[in-house]
């Protein structure tokens, strides 16, 4: 009977651990909740993305001039492709502005506006992988960091209890076996909340990846349509 008063559930372990370790349990959890909070989220978001990308590169295609892209685009909604495509297409709106109605463009000029172009389109990939990337640095943080906030508790669980063992005088199994067993659950709650977060922040490192190289491809291709528009309108 004097086992078994000792056979204590991870709750009860919890519920009977010192002021530092109730402390690092519960920093565990927040960190837990955020991440599994960041885990939800980024589904979605990735899973949207994708969804209308698909759907605008399809319309894309089958536009008939950039005008009608822009619109499709405007009407899909956020989607990498669609939000490079618009800054690239105000951007050309822009130097067709400032160029104004007279004669032809020298090469220069066409360099000229490719160079904006680039830009344009660079500084909108950059935005989508910051946007898309946001809050990834919290999962990493947390893969990293919680075993050794559940090490630091365990550490602490065990220095209290051989100050108990010491007090008592006594180094019985029974004695030693319910404090310590309270420190290693520390340890379990960290690798328990360490080992999602860096699983999911490698899925979603590659999630983001793939979209990155998405993204500068429909870019290549979007250069070259308005390349080989200025070639046309050269020869015509």
């Amino acid at each position: 009977m004097e086992v078994a008063s000792h056979q204590l559930s991870v709750w009860e372990m919890v519920l009977h651990a010192g002021p530092m370790v109730k402390f690092v349990i519960f920093l565990l959890l927040v960190f837990s909740v955020a991440s599994w909070a960041i885990v939800i989220s980024k589904y979605a978001l990735f899973r949207k993305a994708k969804d209308r990308s698909e759907r605008f590169l399809e319309a894309f295609w089958k536009s008939k001039n950039f005008a009608e892209a822009y619109r499709v685009a405007q009407d899909v909604g956020i989607s990498p492709q669609a939000v490079i495509f618009s800054s690239g297409y105000m951007e050309l709106q822009k130097l067709n502005r400032s160029k104004g109605s007279g004669g032809d463009e020298s090469f220069e000029k066409q360099l000229a506006t490719l160079d904006n172009l680039k830009r344009a389109l660079r500084k909108a990939e950059s935005q989508e992988i910051a946007r898309l990337g946001r809050s990834l640095a919290v999962l990493a943080t947390t893969g990293s960091a919680t075993p050794f906030i559940g090490l630091f508790g365990t550490v602490w669980g065990i220095m209290t209890s051989f100050q108990d063992i010491g007090s008592r005088g006594s180094v019985s199994l029974a004695v030693v076996a319910p404090g310590i067993s309270e420190a290693l659950v520390v340890t379990a709650a960290g690798l328990a909340v360490a080992i999602p977060a860096v699983i999911f922040y490698n899925y979603y490192s590659n999630e983001l990846a793939e979209l990155e190289s998405e993204m500068q491809n429909f870019s290549t291709d979007f250069l070259n349509l308005v390349e080989r528009d200025m070639l046309t309108r050269k020869a015509d």
